[in-house]
């Protein structure tokens, strides 16, 4: 995987390798079906249904398709196209060969697509159902574990298993420990027990466990897993409509990215038409429209400067355009009950959150001409730092709007002007609408600093060159632990104690030293541990 060319995050049904869409009536299947030749990078073969980078963009792709173009689906069933395996997780051999960064950033990727699963199950009405009609292993398992319901077949061979510890030294990758025990509230000692049983669970115990909901013989397999997606199909609230189409993404229009030595510039631009009047004139703009075609931007630039560039670490975020029309135009997704204002606004949601979760140093710069209102204003307050220029001859304001008081949560459930104020955020109760100018916004705390246009430049040099010098992991380390103030949710957990561990693990000879787990799995010869506890 060393050798991985720049790697693409836009695909098309019609080009997926890996996965097949399936449609009967109301219920959509998901059918994982790897070519094992068809691995994102050489080296290794995808056998058993693994996945790797590839694969997963594929999951990525298909989920978005069936949120946007296909509302007229209520459940999704997922499961494999392949005889007596599920899925077998990542590819052991891509993760071996793989460098650091690329291991971590494939981690969270594949996090970030389960917890896009999730997020359609809670609030777009769209249930997921897991068919494991075979075995199921690490990754594969935590697939699984993304969906609303998960029936195993029961035909004396297949098992769950989350293997990654007795085997490779490492952590499930993909939240599944958390999962367990937050999501489907297994005992901790059972627990326990299945994340060091190398050959996992089946049958009658893995139901016991709470680790699926129920097992079905091979014969009653398929029809049981038809009729209980119908039942949630009928059960679904998901509101009905007719889909969008999302088009390729030949060129950014609203999304500019510009790289200099260690530090990216992104600038937001805002509408160039008018906001439609109502919902209905946002269904007819379809992907076109300012919102949808900027957030679907600024996720694919956040996931190429994520995996194809790692060595920029600090991203400064700017905007270009009119306040006024960035507020007409959230306000319709904002106040819809279509289902498309619905999808728009959860999608928002979850590009905010890849921001916060992006190891990157964020530095928001609010200047003269920028359109820092509502949800863009929320960007900017992902940021580790916002400066706003000072300039008596130049107008430069901020502006709040109900975007900002409660539909793009973090993580933690909070909101970040909530995170940002430790839940204190009374002294905004007049503010909501109100063109903030940089006086304003330093005595209310929503910017770090107001430099005039004398200092401006001086300072962002400054801070620029300190940040360069200072060792990228331990700004990783600092960015993580300050951003989530608040409470710990599950999703909080998966993204920092998860991460946080299996960064260091990616790191230590027990994994991938030349006689780690991870580099000797599969070879025939035993790891050799460093037995002192860390």
């Amino acid at each position: 995987m060393v050798s991985m060319n720049q790697v693409s995050f836009q695909t098309e049904p019609d080009r997926y390798r890996h996965w097949a869409l399936r449609f009967e009536g109301p219920v959509a299947y998901l059918v994982l079906d790897v070519d094992e030749h068809g691995a994102i990078a050489p080296g290794y073969e995808l056998k058993l249904n693994s996945y790797d980078l590839g694969v997963d963009i594929e999951l990525y792709d298909a989920v978005q398709r069936l949120r946007f173009e296909h509302p007229e689906i209520r459940a999704v069933v997922v499961t494999s196209g392949k005889e007596k395996v599920f899925c077998a997780g990542a590819n052991i051999r891509m993760l071996a060969t793989a460098t650091h960064e690329q291991k971590v950033n494939f981690c969270k990727f594949t996090n970030e697509t389960r917890n896009g699963i999730e997020d359609a199950q809670e609030f777009s009405g769209l249930p997921f159902l897991a068919a494991v009609n075979g075995s199921a292993a690490g990754g594969g398992y935590e697939l699984a574990l993304a969906c609303d319901w998960i029936t195993l077949v029961d035909d004396n061979s297949s098992t769950v298993a989350l293997p990654e510890l007795p085997l490779l030294g490492v952590l499930p990758g993909t939240g599944g420990l958390t999962r367990l025990v937050d999501k489907r509230c297994v005992r901790r000692d059972l627990a326990d027990v299945f994340a060091t049983r190398a050959e996992g669970v089946r049958g009658r115990t893995a139901v016991a466990w709470k680790l699926v909901d129920e097992v079905v013989p091979p014969r009653q397999f398929e029809q049981s897993v038809r009729d209980r997606a119908l039942a949630a199909a009928a059960a679904s609230t998901r509101p009905a409509g007719e889909g969008i189409a999302l088009p390729p993404l030949d060129a950014y229009r609203y999304v500019a990215v510009a790289v200099d030595g260690n530090t990216a510039t992104i600038t937001l631009r805002g509408p160039d038409d008018p906001a439609p009047a109502d919902a209905a004139e946002q269904h007819a703009r379809g992907a076109g429209g300012w919102l949808l075609r900027l957030l679907r931007e600024l996720d694919d630039a956040i996931l190429h400067l994520r995996t194809n560039q790692p060595e920029v670490g600090t991203w400064l975020l700017r905007s270009e355009g009119e306040a006024a029309g960035v507020l007409a135009h959230e306000r319709v997704a904002l106040e819809g009950d279509d289902w498309l204002s619905t999808e728009i606004r959860l999608y928002a949601k979850r590009v905010a959150k890849r921001l916060d979760v992006t190891s990157r140093s964020l530095i928001a710069l609010i200047e003269p001409g920028s359109c820092f209102a509502g949800f863009l204003l929320d960007l900017a307050l992902a940021c580790d730092r916002q400066y706003m220029l000072d300039d008596p001859e130049r107008a430069n304001t901020i502006t709040l709007s109900p975007a900002n008081f409660g539909p793009l949560p973090m993580g933690s459930g909070l909101t970040r002007l909530a995170a940002r104020f430790h839940e204190d955020v009374g002294h905004l109760a007049g503010e909501l609408g109100r063109p903030l100018e940089p006086k304003d916004a330093v005595e209310l705390g929503l910017v770090t600093a107001a430099p005039d246009d004398l200092d401006w430049d001086e300072e962002l040099r400054i801070v620029l060159e300190e940040r360069a010098a200072f060792s990228p992991d331990a700004l990783t380390g600092m960015e993580a632990n300050i951003r989530f103030s608040g409470p710990e949710t599950t999703e909080t957990k998966v993204f920092g104690r998860l991460s946080a561990w299996q960064n260091w693990i990616f790191t230590r000879p027990n994994a991938v030293g030349e006689r780690g787990a991870l580099r000797r799995y599969g070879t025939g010869q035993r790891p050799e541990f460093d037995r002192k506890r860390v």
